[in-house]
């Protein structure tokens, strides 16, 4: 739902980058991902989202042109020899957030102006859309995205409970589903008389929310708080940056340089910058923070399949896509089926039954 590298690759470096990071979260369990963007001047965010359509499944979709006469036709690509998750589309990340809560966000955001919703709707590749319920225009751009069939995510606000509603009551007008971007992160706090975004989403019945749960980012009590308001519609992401699934100890997220310190990632003023986990590491916090492997999956899995509408995943049931993680007792991960075929080639013991 929620991944903006890996491996040393990022969301917003191009069609390389998409396959590194993509690659790399492949071999820790995740056969779909949604590429993140993040707050950039406006005509990189744009490359990046048409980046990330080139490589989605309906570019994969479109049709070879035949090949020329007398000329051999082109080789079908071979899974196996070129493994990727499913990429049903990317998840814009800003440039549509609140200056004052860009958290690790380059300090580039705009107003989701209607030219400019336009313009990402135009790259075919937006399934999810973070937009900061109080900035100007942010009603009329979430019903635009919404109707588009778009999911439309509170986050990175300032927003109070009652404009957060408002937010989501209009998507949910627009035909969409209201969702909350890593909860209590980029949000503030629930208090007694300020609920804010976070408790009006635990407080609803239709809002699903993002939990980055790598252990630096919410308390085991919080995570349970969230575990049992949202129930299945809890989803677990990782947020993760470039380092993710590396030992890069330095890097920069955006143009600011960043330190990777006992797997938390952090900007130079100490605020955390993205994460450094994988799905497998996520649901094994989970998993110890109380939940039980049901819900840890549930949340890693069906929840997110559900929120984006992919009914053909997201569980294991006849007539669904042969799409697995194959867990060992310690929840690491031993193999991976995409599509019904193992993923070789992704550092595993291929020999292995």
């Amino acid at each position: 739902m929620h991944v903006h590298g890996g491996g040393g690759g990022d969301a917003m470096d191009g069609a390389d980058g998409l396959r590194t990071l993509a690659r790399t979260h492949l071999r820790h369990g995740t056969t779909t991902l949604l590429p993140t963007t993040m707050t950039a001047p406006w005509d990189d965010v744009l490359a990046a989202l048409r980046a990330i359509a080139g490589l989605s499944d309906a570019a994969s979709r479109t049709p070879r042109p035949a090949p020329a006469e007398g000329a051999e036709p082109a080789a079908a690509a071979d899974p196996a020899a070129d493994p990727l998750p499913s990429i049903p589309g990317a998840h814009l990340e800003g440039p549509f957030l609140s200056p004052d809560r860009l958290g690790a966000q380059p300090p580039h955001p705009l107003a989701p102006t209607p030219d400019r919703i336009e313009a990402v709707l135009a790259t075919g590749a937006v399934r999810v859309a973070t937009l900061a319920p109080e900035v100007p225009g942010a009603l009329e751009a979430a019903r635009r995205l919404a109707a588009a069939n778009v999911r439309v995510s509170a986050g990175h606000t300032r927003a109070d409970a009652a404009t957060a509603a408002a937010f989501w009551d209009a998507v949910v007008e627009a035909g969409g589903t209201p969702g909350a971007t890593h909860l209590f992160n980029a949000m503030g706090g629930v208090a007694a008389r300020e609920p804010g975004v976070a408790g009006a989403a635990l407080a609803r019945d239709d809002v699903y929310g993002e939990l980055i749960c790598d252990g630096h980012h919410v308390a085991a009590d919080v995570a349970t708080l969230a575990r049992r308001a949202l129930g299945p519609r809890l989803m677990l992401v990782t947020d993760a940056i470039r380092a993710a699934g590396t030992d890069a100890r330095t890097l920069h997220v955006g143009t600011r340089p960043a330190r990777v310190d006992g797997g938390a990632v952090r900007l130079a003023d100490g605020t955390l910058a993205g994460s450094s986990a994988t799905m497998d590491r996520v649901v094994r916090n989970f998993v110890a923070f109380g939940a039980t492997v049901p819900e840890a999956v549930h949340a890693a899995s069906t929840a997110p399949a559900r929120y984006l509408g992919l009914d053909d995943r997201g569980a294991i049931e006849v007539g669904r896509r042969a799409d697995l993680a194959v867990l060992g007792p310690d929840l690491d991960v031993l193999a991976v089926v995409a599509l019904g075929r193992r993923a070789t080639g992704l550092g595993f013991d291929d020999a292995q039954p």
